[in-house]
């Protein structure tokens, strides 16, 4: 999938320490996508790096093609932002 991370959102996966794989794979198949604010959606998925499990949030404007990441960071409070069905 094409998409644009802002110059925002580059510097905060950097300096949150979230590589560009889990950016990709949560955009291609996100486990959960849902509402954002501002027309943006937040496209989620779980990811396990040492030992722990973080979810991955990713603030994305779809309505341009491709879509714009706005920002990106990681929480441990998965069941906070965990939308369930």
């Amino acid at each position: 999938m094409d998409f644009v991370l802002t110059d925002h959102a580059r510097l905060e996966a950097l300096r949150r320490q979230i590589p560009l794989e889990w950016i990709e794979a949560t955009l291609t198949q996100p486990e959960q996508i849902v509402v954002g604010t501002n027309g943006r959606k937040v496209f989620q998925s779980r990811v396990i790096t040492e030992g722990r499990t973080y979810l991955v949030r990713l603030i994305v404007e779809d309505r341009h093609q491709p879509p714009v990441v706005v920002t990106v960071y990681r929480t441990s409070k998965i069941e906070k932002y965990w939308s369930k069905p």
